[in-house]
């Protein structure tokens, strides 16, 4: 039987928690204990009522998510806030969280993990935010469209595509999630085609007057592919039955 502690352990030591500097709101690593025992792996992009309630249905009583229950900070313990706690503390459910520790790892981060479904080889470590490096980078001779296409494809939906860089591309830059802002900074390192989730409205013009490639995936999209594979990878080592909890944003 596998027991809350010995996972958390891991998962702790695997993602590199305590080690990787983030956004304190973030609080990495185990957010909610449950009696101690785990024998069904959950995944989420986020932690709600809609999740944790799919989570209990399922009988899922570890649940991962990447952007946990404190986002919005310090508040009282009332409306979904108190609705969150009670279904998890009704349904036995433990709550683990990891944000960048989970989007820089080499094989089960976010990046790594888009950067291989896009067929992005001898990837690099780039752009460092909170004393880390948070991206990933690779040279690339690839058409625009044709990388427009399998993204696309890699993400399963739509994606916003601002083609002001090179028909084909030299280098290409992943950031999953919300990289869009920081687009200047990501042209300071010789970036031409950047690939993220989100941005903002002024950066689609920076991208014209930087002549960049801008490609939007959708941050919740781009950013399944972690929770995802850290479950399956708990899954198999365990031999525990996992699931991926499927609550889009639409951002």
């Amino acid at each position: 039987m596998l027991f809350l502690p010995e996972i958390v352990r891991y998962i702790d030591d695997y993602l590199r928690i305590r080690e990787i500097e983030d956004w304190p709101n973030a609080v990495n690593g185990l957010q909610i204990e449950n009696s101690g025992r785990v024998t069904k792996i959950g995944a989420a992009v986020d932690v709600s009522t809609r999740v944790l309630s799919q989570a209990a249905e399922k009988q899922i009583d570890f649940l991962i998510v990447h952007h946990g229950l404190f986002w919005r900070g310090l508040q009282p313990v009332s409306g979904g806030l108190r609705r969150q706690l009670r279904l998890a503390f009704e349904n036995d459910i433990a709550l683990y969280s990891a944000h960048l520790p989970l989007d820089i790892h080499p094989k089960v981060g976010n990046n790594a993990q888009l950067a291989g479904l896009l067929g992005l080889k001898l990837t690099r470590p780039f752009f460092e935010e909170k004393g880390q490096l948070i991206g990933l980078k690779a040279r690339a001779s690839l058409p625009r469209e044709k990388l427009a296409q399998t993204l696309w494809k890699a993400v399963g939906g739509p994606i916003k595509s601002f083609n002001f860089g090179p028909k084909t591309t030299k280098t290409i830059g992943i950031i999953t999630g919300a990289a869009g802002s920081e687009i200047d900074k990501v042209a300071q390192e010789k970036i031409d085609t950047l690939i993220t989730g989100e941005a903002p409205h002024w950066a689609a013009v920076a991208a014209e007057e930087l002549e960049m490639n801008l490609l939007l995936g959708g941050h919740y999209a781009t950013e399944t592919f972690g929770v995802k594979a850290l479950a399956a990878h708990l899954s198999k080592r365990w031999k525990v039955p996992s699931a991926f909890i499927s609550s889009p944003t639409g951002m």
